[in-house]
Order: structure tokens, then C-alpha cells, then sequence
């Protein structure tokens, strides 16, 4: 599976409204990197109208209204994932093969919830997805994982404050 730590290709031009959906437990070491991301993102787009910001926690699928009001025409899942990489390791994953691959404590597969936001909102869904080092309850992140929240979080915030949306 191609990846690598803390760097990932995204979509050009950028969809005109994009909604990052972080998953996880903060309490259980790496499952809660997609939260990370999604948290530290929030103080560098509090101004983007085009972007939804949304700490999914262990149950992303409670958070349908929001996403249906937003209108987006991309989401994107983030969540840790055994991709059989070294930990930090991110890559997007195809969410139709992702059940069963996914590290978190999430109600539902990612796939449950893609198909349906997919088929509800009429939307593109991605699932991009970081290795973990450790799952282990009461533990912070690992180096590797806490070291591609941080690169996967400058990367993604330049590329959603990009000035050229589709």
C-alpha cells in the first residue's frame, strides 16, 4: 500500500467545500490521531467558509446533520488504520476495502459510513488513514504518529487554504 510518513497527494483543484471528519479515542494512544488532526486544524481555518471541521470521535456517524447542512462535495475520513506500515505511515485508503483494517473503537465500519454519506450527500468520500505504534489505553501518541500528525496537518491545512477550489 503507498504511503508514507506524514506525506500524501490530494486532489487538484480542490472540491469547492470539503468537510475532514477526525476519528478515534484520544485515550488510546494513536486511535486518536484523526482527532489531532482534526483539532489543530481548527485554530488555522476558523475563516474558511468552504471547510467543515468535525471530531468524530468514536461514533462519526452521529455527526450526519452537520455534514448534510454543509453540502460538501468531499469528505474525508481520517482515522488511525493497520496498513502494514511502519507507524506514521499515511495513506489513503479505498474505504470499500477498509473494514477490518481500521485501529480505531469507531460504532461502525468506515465503509458503513461512507456508502451511506456517499449515497446520502451525493458526494466524493475518501478515507485517509495513519499506522499506528501503539493502541494501548492511557498511552499519548508515539513519536512517528505524533510527527505525521503534525506534517499531515500542515499539508492538508496548506492544500484546504489553497486559493483555487474547483
Amino acid at each position: 500500500m503507498p504511503g508514507s510518513p506524514g506525506l500524501v497527494d490530494f486532489p487538484e483543484p480542490r472540491p469547492a467545500r470539503v468537510a475532514v471528519v477526525g476519528v478515534g479515542n484520544t485515550m488510546r494512544g494513536d486511535d486518536g490521531a484523526g482527532i489531532l488532526v482534526v483539532r489543530a486544524l481548527a485554530s488555522r481555518l476558523r475563516d474558511a467558509p468552504d471547510v467543515l471541521l468535525i471530531d468524530g470521535s468514536t461514533a462519526p456517524e452521529n455527526f450526519t446533520g452537520p455534514l448534510r447542512r454543509f453540502r460538501p462535495d468531499l469528505v474525508i475520513e481520517i482515522d488511525a488504520a493497520h496498513l502494514e506500515q511502519p507507524p506514521g505511515t499515511v495513506a489513503w485508503v479505498d474505504w470499500r476495502d477498509a473494514d477490518g483494517m481500521s485501529a480505531s473503537t469507531h460504532t461502525l465500519p468506515p465503509s458503513v459510513l461512507a456508502t451511506f454519506l456517499s449515497a446520502d450527500l451525493g458526494c466524493l468520500v475518501s478515507l485517509l488513514g495513519i499506522q499506528p505504534a501503539t493502541l494501548e489505553m492511557g498511552c499519548g501518541l508515539s513519536p512517528d504518529v505524533a510527527d505525521a500528525v503534525a506534517g499531515l496537518t500542515d499539508q492538508l491545512g496548506s492544500w484546504l487554504t489553497c486559493s483555487n477550489p474547483a
